[in-house]
C-alpha cells in the first residue's frame, strides 16, 4: 500500500501547480493613461480666493498584478501594486502646476474576466511650481513649499473592451501637504473624476489557487523602540526651522495575517514651542516646560515588509498647552531586516498637520 502522503496530490496535479507557480512568479504588467478633472475643496476661509478654478490633470502609471508569489498577495485577494506620475494644471497663476510621483496598492472588491472594481491607496512626493513667497506670491496661502507629500484615495472600475484593453472610470481624492514644515500649510484637497485606458499584458492574470500558510508569528508578542526627527517653521515667512524629536517604546502583538496591535509610551521635544514661548512670555525666568509625554494605541496593516500604521495618543504630560489633549499619527513603516525598520509618520492634532517625522527603530520579537 502506498503511503497516505503520496496519494494526496497526483503527479499531473502537482505538475499543474508547479506550472502555475512558475507563471505566478512573473506578474503581468498593466499600463494606464488617465485624465482627471477636479475642483479644490474649500476647507477653510483662508483659501477661499483660490477655489475658483477647476484643475485638470493627466496620469501615467505602471502596475504589476500580484499573483501569489508572496504570501500576502492571497491574503489581500491579489492586489495590484504600481507607480504613477501625475501632472496637474491648476488654471490659476497663483497656484501654477504640480508634478507628483506616487507608489500605490489597489485592492480588488470585484474581479471577473471582464470587470475589476478596486480601491487604491497611494503616497509619494509632489513638486509645485508656484509656492507661497512673502514677496512674490503672497496670495498662495494653500501651498507654502515646492516639495510636498501626497496622499491619493481612489475607487476605480476597469471594464474590458478587448482581451488586453480596458476602460477605467474612477472617483478620487488627491491631497497635497508639507506637514507644517513650512507655513502657511492649509494643503490642497482635490476631489476628482478619472477617465482613462489600461493595457493588460495578461487578463485574467494567473493566480495560485491556495493561500500561503499562516505566518509563524501570529499570536506572538514583540517590543519596539524608535526615535524620530522632523522640523517645522514657527510662523509664516519665518526664516528659522526648528527640530522636533520623539522617542517611542511600545509593546505589540500580531493578531492575524494582516494586523499588529500596539500600545506604547512616547516623549516629544519640539524646539519651535520653546521659541514661541520666548517670543510671548512676559517673564523669561518662568517659562513652562515644552516637553510632552503620551500614551498611544495603534494598529498596523501588514503587506510583507511594509506596514501602514495608525495611532491615537493622549498626552499625560503636557505643561505647555500648545494643542489639545490627544494626537494622531499616520505612517508607512518598512522593515529592512527582521529587527531594523524605518518609517515616515505624519503627526496630527485635531485634523491639522503638526510635523512629518522620519523614524528609525528596532524590533525585538518574543514568543506568546
Amino acid at each position: 500500500m502506498q503511503p497516505v502522503a503520496a496519494q494526496v496530490i497526483s503527479a499531473p496535479t502537482q505538475a499543474y501547480y508547479d506550472s502555475l507557480a512558475a507563471r505566478a512568479a512573473k506578474p503581468p504588467l498593466v499600463l494606464g493613461a488617465y485624465a482627471q478633472g477636479s475642483f479644490i475643496l474649500n476647507h477653510t476661509a483662508a483659501i477661499s480666493h483660490l477655489v475658483t478654478s477647476h484643475p485638470t490633470g493627466f496620469e501615467l502609471n505602471a502596475q504589476h498584478q500580484t499573483t501569489g508569489a508572496a504570501a500576502w498577495h492571497g491574503w489581500y485577494k491579489y492586489p495590484k501594486v504600481g507607480l504613477a506620475l501625475i501632472y496637474y494644471d491648476y488654471h490659476n497663476p497663483t497656484l501654477g502646476q504640480s508634478y507628483a510621483a506616487t507608489v500605490y496598492i489597489s485592492k480588488p472588491f470585484l474581479r471577473t474576466q471582464r470587470q475589476d472594481l478596486s480601491f487604491r491607496l497611494g503616497t509619494g512626493l509632489a513638486w509645485f511650481t508656484n509656492p507661497f513667497d512673502v514677496q512674490a506670491n503672497r496670495k498662495n496661502t494653500i501651498v507654502s513649499s515646492s516639495l510636498n507629500a501626497t496622499l491619493q484615495l481612489r475607487l476605480e472600475y476597469d471594464y474590458a473592451l478587448t482581451p488586453n484593453l480596458g476602460v477605467l472610470v474612477g472617483v478620487a481624492v488627491n491631497h497635497y501637504s508639507n506637514g507644517a514644515t513650512t507655513k502657511p500649510n492649509f494643503g490642497v484637497n482635490l476631489p476628482s473624476l478619472v477617465l482613462g485606458l489600461n493595457y493588460h499584458q495578461q487578463r485574467p492574470a494567473p493566480t495560485l489557487p491556495y493561500l500561503a500558510p499562516a505566518p509563524a508569528d501570529i499570536g506572538h508578542n514583540f517590543l519596539l523602540a524608535s526615535t524620530s526627527l522632523g522640523y517645522k517653521q514657527l510662523g509664516v515667512g519665518a526664516p528659522t526651522k526648528y527640530l522636533v524629536n520623539s522617542v517611542t517604546v511600545a509593546a505589540g502583538r500580531r493578531v492575524n495575517r494582516k494586523s499588529n496591535l500596539l500600545i506604547g509610551l512616547e516623549g516629544f521635544y519640539d524646539q519651535s514651542l520653546l521659541a514661541a514661548q520666548k517670543d510671548t512670555a512676559r517673564n523669561q525666568g518662568e517659562r513652562v516646560d515644552v516637553k510632552k509625554a503620551g500614551i498611544f494605541l495603534g494598529h498596523e496593516l501588514l503587506f510583507g515588509r511594509l506596514a501602514f500604521g495608525a495611532h491615537l495618543g493622549f498626552y499625560v504630560y503636557n505643561p505647555y498647552k500648545s494643542n489639545g489633549f490627544y494626537y494622531e499619527r499616520l505612517g508607512l513603516k518598512y522593515h529592512f531586516t527582521n529587527a531594523l525598520f524605518g518609517a515616515v509618520d505624519l503627526k496630527i492634532h485635531g485634523g491639522t498637520a503638526d510635523v512629518i517625522e522620519f523614524k528609525i527603530g528596532a524590533k525585538l520579537a518574543r514568543r506568546s
